[in-house]
């Protein structure tokens, strides 16, 4: 009958206008959640089939829910350097746990160190990454979820870097004169390494260029490269030595590591192809100091450390007709330092700052996107998990793939626009009343119809 369905569309009035009153009711409550999606109740008809000819039958209305799940929040800045926010698409991948598996996604990155040391955000989801392997690079992968770790920020010990290259800037005077001690000099009976040791032998004409090395352990050596002029026009007698000499155990003089000629051309550049400083003429700048049980020359037998190779960059050894100085020394090693810091790029790359001035790369932020980002089901937390509707999740790093960029220090706002949500209000209040009155209306047109019968 026509009355009843004008009734039960009525209500199917009272219930949608309910619907979208909840969804108005969440977005205002989550106007300040950070990267919080809005909701919209979208209205639908339904409609009956006429069974007899001439009278209508209401099919009233359906509210269906939509989250704005794919619509991009405004990025603002943020204090600390883990919270996070995503320019484009995409979503962080997290987890219930430091143990359990990732399982869903989130562009809500308001990260900050749990007292383990794991990002978690604000919800108490462990935000995952592709763990850095040993060479540096990290294993990734576009759907193995299994791959990706929670990210530890603290437990990572001390940074020590090795000495891998040396770089000396310096200038030898051409005008020195050749000394009587240089028709004598011989790195292994009158060598300046055993000058400097014990103050006899073959003095430079120089002063040592003093450089630090820093061992596998962390431990800071001092090598001296000294130079001597001969009687052979732009040629100096060169050697570099270990102080104190006990540091290295040498097969020549104590605390030697290498000797040789160091040539230059003409115009006071130095002729590398034909020094001979590190062996035959034009070998490559590079010392190699083997572990205590090894060949000379080797590390000192009382510092158990392991064996060290660091190349030596003379490029910028000149020899001009002014005072010799040394215009810098430089070395990539560091000594132990601790974590004081952590910084996030563009790319997803999750690096340890040390006090030692050194960077250690931690993990990869994982960005996984769907084709149908909408789709994606809300769970608590401000989180998603997937579903048929959104389709196959895929992993990638950050600004690759069409994946959206990392914006270190921020934050995505909330999509919800309180100046719609009350016009919202308004008129889903005014669409309840009309229902409402549909079914007082087909009521007291029912009342009448029974009061036929009296």
């Amino acid at each position: 009958m026509s009355i009843n369905s004008a009734l039960l569309a009525g209500v199917s009035g009272l219930v949608a206008n309910s619907s979208a009153l909840a969804a108005i009711s969440d977005n205002i409550a989550n106007v300040n959640t950070t990267a919080y999606k809005r909701n919209q109740v979208a209205f639908a008809t339904m409609v009956t089939s006429q069974a007899v000819k001439g009278e209508y039958s209401a099919g009233g209305v359906q509210g269906n829910n939509h989250s704005f799940v794919s619509q991009q929040g405004l990025i603002q800045s943020a204090a600390s350097s883990t919270d996070l926010a995503i320019s484009g698409d995409g979503f962080f991948v997290v987890s219930q746990n430091a143990t359990s598996p990732a399982s869903q996604f989130t562009r809500a990155g308001a990260f900050q160190p749990d007292a383990a040391g794991y990002l978690v955000n604000d919800a108490g989801l462990y935000l995952q990454g592709w763990p850095v392997q040993a060479n540096g690079t990290f294993d990734t992968d576009p759907s193995d979820l299994s791959k990706i770790k929670p990210i530890n920020i603290k437990n990572l010990g001390a940074a020590v870097q090795q000495t891998s290259q040396i770089g000396v800037s310096a200038n030898l005077n051409q005008t020195t004169p050749t000394s009587v001690a240089a028709a004598t000099y011989s790195a292994v009976t009158k060598s300046m390494a055993a000058y400097a040791a014990t103050g006899i032998g073959t003095a430079p004409d120089a002063a040592p260029i003093e450089v630090t090395v820093i061992d596998s352990v962390g431990g800071a050596h001092k090598f001296a490269m000294a130079f001597e002029k001969t009687s052979t026009p732009n040629t100096w007698n060169a050697e570099i030595y270990a102080v104190p000499a006990t540091d290295v155990s040498s097969a020549g003089p104590s605390g030697q590591v290498a000797a040789g000629l160091v040539k230059f051309n003409t115009d006071g550049t130095i002729d590398l192809a034909n020094t001979t400083l590190f062996g035959a003429a034009g070998a490559a700048p590079v010392i190699n100091l083997a572990a205590s049980a090894g060949a000379a020359p080797k590390w000192g037998t009382a510092l158990g450390i392991a064996a060290s190779t660091f190349n030596i960059d003379l490029t910028q050894l000149s020899q001009l007709a002014s005072a010799s100085t040394v215009n810098s020394v430089s070395s990539n090693g560091a000594s132990a330092g601790n974590i004081v810091g952590v910084q996030v790029g563009t790319d997803g790359v999750v690096s340890a700052l040390f006090d030692n001035s050194q960077v250690r790369k931690i993990a990869q932020l994982a960005v996984a996107t769907f084709p149908n980002g909408d789709g994606l089901a809300a769970t608590s937390g401000n989180a998603y998990r997937g579903t048929l509707q959104a389709g196959t999740m895929t992993l990638k790093a950050a600004g690759a793939g069409g994946a959206g960029k990392i914006s270190p220090s921020s934050l995505e706002a909330s999509t919800v626009d309180l100046s719609a949500e009350f016009t919202g209000l308004i008129t889903t209040q005014k669409a309840y009343s009309a229902s409402s009155k549909i079914i007082t209306t087909a009521d007291n047109m029912l009342s009448e119809l029974i009061s036929i019968i009296r």
